[in-house]
Formats: C-alpha cells, structure tokens, sequence
C-alpha cells in the first residue's frame, strides 16, 4: 500500500473509484497539492479531494474543505480514510487554513464516526436537502492544529 499526492493523470482512476464507492458524481481537482489518492500494486483504491477556501470574508482566516473522500469496499476498514484525511489536513494546516470543513449525509454512519469519533470534527450547522436525492447533510468543523 502507498500514498502519494494525487497528479493529474490520476483523475480517471479516482473518477471510477468515486463512481463504485460512491452514491454520487461528486469530483473537484482544484488544488491537487493537498489531494491524495491510495494505490494497490498501481491501482488507485482510494482518494480524497481537497481545496482551500480563498474566498472567505475580510474576518474570515482561510480555510480547508474536503471536497470528496473514497476507498473501494474491499479496501474499508484497513486506516486507509483516516491516513487521507490526516495527510491532507496536514497539507492544509502547513497553508496556514484555520480549520477544515466537509459535508457528510447524516445516513453515512462510518463516515460520521469515522470524522467525529476518530479524527475529532464537531458538527457545525445541518444543511437541509445538499444532496440531490434531499437527503441533508451535517456540515462539520476541525480546528486545526500549527506547529
């Protein structure tokens, strides 16, 4: 198992990845500097997009938002979310964000305890009816840490 910074050329293979993981079409690749992707003997078995938020209000310190997050379930359960989690809030950190964000479906049972009971994200707001299918989602918050 490796992971490594997510290039470019590795968008097909999280794009298929997303789309057996996930119940949506969700990708963004605007700052792959803080992206990741796990590989498998060359295979890419999971992702996690990320960004920072540039435009925040005058009172507002820049921020990291997870975008996407996705390992193939025959590859859950082995560290390999909470490894692209904390590599990529390690990358936002270094960029100075105060804090990362996410949206989660409040259905998503291992991702809310992965995101709460694991890595320590508090829910900040419920946004009503995110998803396309309406399904809310909790909007959630981790201070960050800097050396």
């Amino acid at each position: 198992m490796n992971i490594r910074r997510a290039r470019i050329e590795d968008l097909p293979g999280m794009q298929a990845c997303n789309l057996r993981s996930l119940s949506y079409l969700y990708h963004c690749a605007t700052w792959p500097s803080i992206s990741y992707v796990a590989e498998d003997k060359g295979r890419i078995v999971g992702y996690i997009l990320a960004k920072m938020e540039e435009e925040t209000a005058e009172t507002e310190q820049p921020h990291g938002h997870v975008t996407s997050i996705s390992v193939l379930r025959s590859y859950r359960r082995l560290g390999i979310a909470k490894k692209l989690m904390l590599l990529s809030q390690e990358s936002m950190a270094s960029r100075r964000a105060s804090h990362v964000a996410l949206h989660v479906r409040k259905s998503n049972r291992a991702a809310l305890s992965l995101y709460r009971d694991t890595l320590g994200f508090e829910v900040h707001d419920i946004e009503q009816k995110y998803y396309a299918d309406g399904e809310d989602a909790y909007a959630m918050r981790l201070t960050l840490k800097h050396d």
